[in-house]
């Protein structure tokens, strides 16, 4: 063998030992990524990891990395590329390459820098783009790419995981957080009814997402009154049940300052106030009720009247005042009076009837609450209860309740 065939082949297994090193490094490092990967090495170190592989095992002296981030594209991972560069807004150019390309015919400026692009999809929906590029003339660019493509494919999906994985577990916190909001409400709201020759209370309680914002409640006095209330609060989810739980809380200290039905309003207000900044307002009807004088006083903030039915008679309880939690001062505050006689009915509801509608679409028709207490207000409260569901499961169908629906029923004996 001559000295120059010796010499050529020497040097190509030298050539051959080099590439077998770089397989070799290259494959270390995928190791590395991969047991990071499994070590639940945070999204950023798993970033940098890729860059670091890219430039020093993969020679890559080009490259910027995509991520969607809510509804644009970010790069989170680059070489050689200038920052002014990055900033680039890109999302209108990714659209165009649904699979591995080469870039040369563009004239967006960002893209130009790059020779290939690799997207990763899943199902068609795009998780990520690398663009690469600076490959010399001699280089094996088709192998390197199709490492590099397998390197981000392996980054890509496992933070694709690590997004998903996040996302269950804030919903299933939100889930925990509704759930205990749900057991908060269930706790506030009264599951038995006074009973007696005087009267009888009877409540429909139906949250439209588990967590609701209509409220109800009662008091018996020891001098014989009756104290009833609904209301309605803006909102929904954990925040309104907190604001419940706390209005909860100042309707029964301040009803027991014993002062007049004025006064209570307007210091509830406050109370109001003081939790919600006036970020949140909330509509409350509050009747009290003397079963000696038979006289009915009552402040309506903003709800939906209640209909007392008397002498085959409907009237509205409208007087009162504003929201409650929207104003420092209430503008005005009157107090109405009713006498109420014996057989009388006062339904109090949110506005989940009225926004009822069945299969088809349709509403109730408008004058179905008048009508109704009126052919029933004869009955008992609970009996009453029963049949304004079934009239209203008849009406609905298999459709649901389009808000929270809440009903307190009161028959005056």
């Amino acid at each position: 063998m001559s000295f120059g065939k010796l010499k050529k082949g020497l040097n190509t297994i030298e050539m051959l030992e080099r590439e077998l090193h770089l397989k070799q490094l290259q494959i270390n490092r995928l190791l590395n990524i991969t047991q990071a990967i499994n070590n639940n090495v945070k999204t950023t170190g798993l970033f940098e990891m890729y860059s670091s592989f890219l430039s020093w095992e993969m020679g890559v002296k080009k490259m910027a990395l995509y991520f969607r981030q809510n509804d644009t594209w970010t790069c989170k991972a680059s070489i050689g590329i200038e920052e002014r560069m990055l900033q680039m807004d890109i999302t209108g150019e990714l659209a165009k390459y649904t699979r591995l390309n080469n870039v040369t015919d563009t004239d967006h400026p960002f893209v130009k820098l790059f020779d290939v692009v690799v997207p990763v999809r899943h199902k068609e929906v795009p998780l990520a783009y690398v663009f690469i590029g600076g490959f010399g003339e001699d280089e094996d660019m088709y192998n390197k790419v199709q490492f590099i493509t397998t390197i981000t494919n392996i980054i890509t999906v496992a933070i694709e995981n690590k997004r998903l994985f996040n996302q269950q577990l804030e919903q299933e916190r939100l889930r925990r957080e509704m759930e205990l909001a749900r057991e908060m409400q269930q706790l506030l709201i009264p599951k038995q009814f006074p009973s007696c020759k005087a009267y009888e209370l009877a409540g429909i309680y139906m949250p439209h997402l588990n967590v609701g914002g209509d409220y109800f409640d009662f008091v018996e006095h020891p001098d014989g009154k009756l104290t009833f209330c609904i209301a309605d609060i803006a909102g929904k989810g954990v925040a309104a049940a907190l604001l419940m739980s706390n209005f909860q809380a100042n309707f029964h200290t301040l009803l027991q300052q014993n002062t007049s039905l004025k006064e209570f309003v307007t210091a509830l207000n406050l109370a109001v106030l003081r939790i919600t900044k006036g970020e949140r307002f909330l509509t409350f009807f509050v009747g009290q009720y003397d079963k000696n004088s038979r006289m009915l006083n009552y402040v309506n903030a903003g709800h939906t009247p209640p209909a007392l039915a008397m002498n085959d008679k409907i009237l509205h309880l409208k007087a009162g005042t504003t929201v409650l939690g929207a104003f420092d001062e209430l503008p005005f505050v009157e107090v109405g009076k009713v006498h109420v006689k014996s057989g009388a009915l006062i339904l109090l509801s949110t506005d989940g009837l009225s926004e009822l509608k069945n299969e088809a679409g349709e509403f109730l028709d408008y004058d179905f609450g008048e009508r109704f207490v009126l052919e029933n207000y004869h009955l008992q409260a609970t009996e009453f209860n029963l049949k304004i569901m079934e009239e209203l499961d008849q009406f609905k169908g298999k459709a649901s309740f389009q808000d929270d629906f809440t009903v307190l029923t009161c028959k005056i004996f």
